[in-house]
């Protein structure tokens, strides 16, 4: 807004007014020529002149107000603004709004500016082409240009639904009555985010967009990892969920990083224990594979078996070769971390919080029944899988994450993207951090890997996360769709302006005001950047969120005697105490 005082210092910009005018309507014209376009435009009642224009933005001095305009008329921050640009109606955001110099002298008009960021464009009607829209402007606006707030008709234009590739998910907040919506096809294979501070909708917001999908799209394959345990009931009988009784991931798929993670979590690879495991693994899956054949029909060299190859094998005959090692041992070698190995596969094996892996009591190769149950193939009705991580031990979660983002990028690579796969991940900062000394190597590889290759492959990777500044920037870059909800830390703020293009950054200074249920949507699955809400989900769709109230904790006594022996049984087990929900 500095060039705005320098010309009004100059003496270059003075207040001026404006004539009434009549309401921009539509004539019902599919396709309006040119000219008609032009005389619908004339008629939109003008709100200033463009006396600026530099780049991307255009700075516009505000008419003079008349007694009978009225408040809806006049520009707001965020609203969207159209500018005729001879061979084009450009549209812009506003994106500031000042009075440099106000009068105390109210019988003198006051000079208001607008701050206008250039989005992009609706192209005038030919007799070969009809009006359209498009991103990026190819005809700038010249000084002494008439602007004017978007009509109904032109947001419904912007907006309208692009047939059946895209879906309804709120409204415009410019105007209720507009329909906002996202093109289905932009934002899973170019990835999409949801962000905001807590209690700010972004598991509503989440729910509502799958919902929405679900309802023109009821053969989708969408896998959700819940770390919150939220999002069971969100999709009704349309859902299967997975928890620590249900859920069954064999530890023989585990790539060897991932088992390392299982038996030693945050251990370097350099232990002796490490060693000896890499040393015998190969080992222990010829066993399984015993004379097939299959190991020379995996590789032609004859180097068929890898400490990473996804084959069944017993844990008993990997303990067992562990003991002959042992036996085998010289007098110079200690069996000490032979010892050691053993005694920790087998504490991890029997222990019954990791039944989900350790738990069979016969060893087969169940990878295919696997990939159709987790990825919902055939669908059968249930086209969302939703994996409840809140009950697994903490220490095997990434591990979890890893190995379904892997096996979904797999899929998706060996299919040829033939059943496109959405993969859900909620607080993706736990498994992605910005911090590459924290979290899990192999998942941030997995995700990350999605996020960059996963539009060739069909697989589409949603995250969502409450503090943007702490997740890797990698990801955050490759979401090119994002629904910013309220955010009132500054560093988050920042973080998410670095993630989006330079012409929406002004709507994010709208971020901290954003009310319950409120978005930014950015990006390409959008057709320009704008301030919506969502609608509203039914009830029972409502993913649980649960907040402990204090004041009713602490309003009344606890005399069940049982309430400690339940609290110390469902410890024990791994089982998340959560309330019940009728």
């Amino acid at each position: 807004m500095k060039t705005a005082r320098r010309l009004w210092r100059s003496g270059i910009m003075t207040p001026h007014k404006s004539g009434k005018k009549s309401p921009f309507s539509r004539k019902g014209a599919a396709a309006p020529t040119a000219e008609a376009f032009d005389m619908a435009f004339q008629d939109k009642p003008r709100v200033g002149t463009v006396v600026s224009v530099t780049g991307s933005h255009a700075l516009v001095m505000l008419d003079e107000d008349t007694p009978e305009s009225d408040r809806s008329t006049r520009p707001q921050l965020g609203a969207i603004m159209s500018v005729d640009a001879g061979s084009s109606i450009v549209l812009g955001l506003v994106s500031a709004m000042t009075n440099p110099a106000p009068s105390l002298d109210h019988s003198l008009p006051d000079m208001r500016i607008i701050e206008i960021e250039l989005i992009g464009e609706f192209t005038k009607p030919t007799i070969n082409a009809p009006a359209r829209f498009r991103r990026g402007v190819s005809a700038y606006p010249t000084l002494g240009d008439n602007v004017h707030v978007a009509t109904r008709d032109e947001l419904t234009a912007l907006f309208a639904v692009n047939g059946a590739a895209s879906v309804r998910v709120g409204v415009v907040k410019q105007d209720a009555s507009i329909p906002a919506t996202v093109n289905v096809d932009e934002i899973f294979s170019r990835h999409c985010a949801v962000l905001g501070t807590t209690g700010a909708g972004k598991s509503c917001a989440m729910a509502l967009l799958l919902r929405a999908v679900l309802q023109r799209f009821p053969h989708a394959h969408i896998v959700i990892l819940d770390p919150h345990n939220e999002y069971s009931k969100s999709f009704g009988d349309g859902a299967v969920v997975f928890d620590p009784t249900n859920f069954s991931l064999p530890y023989w798929m585990l790539t060897f990083d991932e088992l390392v993670e299982v038996l030693y979590p945050g251990r370097s690879r350099d232990s002796d224990e490490i060693e000896i495991l890499a040393d015998l693994l190969p080992a222990a899956k010829r066993m399984q594979m015993g004379g097939s054949g299959r190991a020379s029909r995996l590789r032609p060299d004859g180097n068929s078996v890898t400490v990473d190859t996804p084959t069944p094998y017993r844990i008993s005959e990997l303990l067992g070769l562990i003991d002959k090692a042992v036996g085998g041992l010289d007098g110079g070698r200690t069996s000490a971390p032979y010892k050691r190995l053993r005694a920790r596969i087998y504490a991890v094996s029997q222990d019954a919080r990791y039944s989900f892996m350790f738990g069979g009591l016969t060893v087969q190769d169940t990878l295919k029944d696997m990939l159709s149950e987790l990825f919902r193939i055939p669908v059968d009705g249930q086209p969302v899988s939703v994996i409840e991580l809140g009950g697994l031990p903490a220490e095997v979660v990434q591990v979890v994450v890893s190995v379904v983002s892997r096996l979904a990028f797999e899929f998706g690579l060996w299919s040829n993207g033939a059943a496109p796969i959405a993969l859900v991940v909620e607080d993706a900062h736990r498994y992605a951090p910005a911090n590459p000394d924290e979290g899990f190597g192999p998942t941030r590889k997995s995700l990350t890997r999605i996020a960059k290759e996963g539009r060739k492959t069909g697989v589409a990777l949603w995250i969502a996360s409450q503090r943007p500044t702490e997740l890797d920037p990698t990801i955050l870059s490759q979401c090119n769709t994002i629904f910013a909800m309220r955010l009132a830390n500054q560093a988050d703020q920042d973080a998410l302006r670095a993630a989006v293009p330079d012409a929406s950054t002004s709507l994010l200074s709208c971020l901290p005001s954003l009310g319950l249920g409120e978005a930014i949507a950015v990006g390409e699955g959008v057709p320009m950047p704008t301030r919506i809400r969502f609608d509203a989900l039914p009830p029972e769709a409502v993913p649980r969120s649960f907040t402990a109230s204090f004041t009713d904790g602490w309003s009344v006594e606890i005399e069940d005697n049982s309430f400690i022996d339940r609290i110390v049984e469902q410890w024990r087990a791994q089982r998340m105490l959560t309330p019940d929900i009728d």
